[in-house]
């Protein structure tokens, strides 16, 4: 677990912070280096990576920003996936303690899953008439957590496809023909690891759920029941009404705040650091720690 004296907890409210990002050693499009470069010259200063399942990037991208002298925080990160009812939900964990043995089974337990997950997916393709996808796609993810991305990025490279999205609407998004459904832990498994880990548990991008407001609630109180900590209430991409009623949740929950780009590769509509202000109302985060 990274400590933060009581003056750097008071200073994150005047710096730029993103606590959600993601390297290859996941689905995203930077290599470590490669992401702290960009957040070095995105005059980030403080940053999280957050990786599906895998803690992987955190010593390279501290011990690059080491060699570099780079005036850069990074706060130690993961993004668990979970199941709860016939929801996928992403639970980040923030300023854990990397190596704690909780931590580091939880991480063992889901990459089985998500090797599982990929081979039927493979399975899938290969039936859909899409030879050796599988074995591209893990030539893609390296020693990285495999994940849906890898496999669209296969299929738009074959050309079978022309953007990453048409892969998750015609094969891989949910109810589609190489659908598999993941076999995670639940959110309470995940919470207690982050815990346990020293970290704080927060729901990664609720808005992005495919989710009536109604179970957006119930998911929030469910949550909060398992000892959650915070929300991730601020993404790049977000109306009026999304921030107002992510910002009552915390509110009404006694849920702390957290901001994140969600950061996978540059794109027009999202990089890191953009659009990210948390409310005056809200209780940062950071302050758990």
């Amino acid at each position: 677990m990274t400590l933060m004296s009581t003056e750097n907890l008071a200073s994150f409210s005047t710096k730029r912070v993103d606590l959600h990002s993601h390297t290859t050693c996941s689905d995203g499009g930077l290599s470590p280096t490669e992401l702290i470069d960009r957040a070095v010259n995105f005059q980030i200063d403080v940053l999280a990576i957050t990786d599906h399942d895998t803690v992987a990037a955190l010593d390279i991208a501290k011990g690059y920003i080491q060699e570099k002298n780079y005036p850069l925080t990074i706060i130690d990160g993961i993004e668990i996936s979970t199941r709860w009812h016939n929801f996928e939900i992403h639970i980040v964990g923030l300023n854990i303690q990397a190596n704690h043995p909780a931590l580091v089974s939880l991480i063992h337990s889901q990459q089985q899953a998500r090797e599982l997950r990929a081979t039927l997916i493979g399975e899938k393709l290969a039936k859909c008439g899409f030879d050796h996808v599988y074995q591209q796609a893990k030539a893609l993810a390296g020693e990285g957590s495999i994940t849906r991305a890898h496999f669209a990025k296969v299929l738009l490279n074959q050309g079978h496809i022309n953007h990453m999205q048409a892969a998750f609407d015609k094969y891989l998004g949910k109810g589609k023909r190489a659908y598999v459904k993941p076999q995670w832990c639940d959110i309470e498994t995940a919470v207690e690891a982050i815990h346990l880990a020293g970290g704080s548990a927060v729901i990664a991008h609720p808005i992005r759920y495919d989710m009536t407001t109604k179970w957006l609630r119930r998911l929030v109180v469910d949550f909060k029941s398992c000892g959650g900590d915070g929300l991730e209430i601020v993404l790049p991409q977000m109306n009026n009404e999304q921030r107002k009623l992510m910002l009552s949740f915390c509110l009404e929950y006694d849920l702390l705040a957290s901001l994140g780009s969600d950061f996978h590769y540059p794109t027009k509509w999202a990089d890191l650091g953009k659009n990210l202000v948390l409310p005056e109302q809200a209780m940062p985060i950071w302050q758990a720690w």
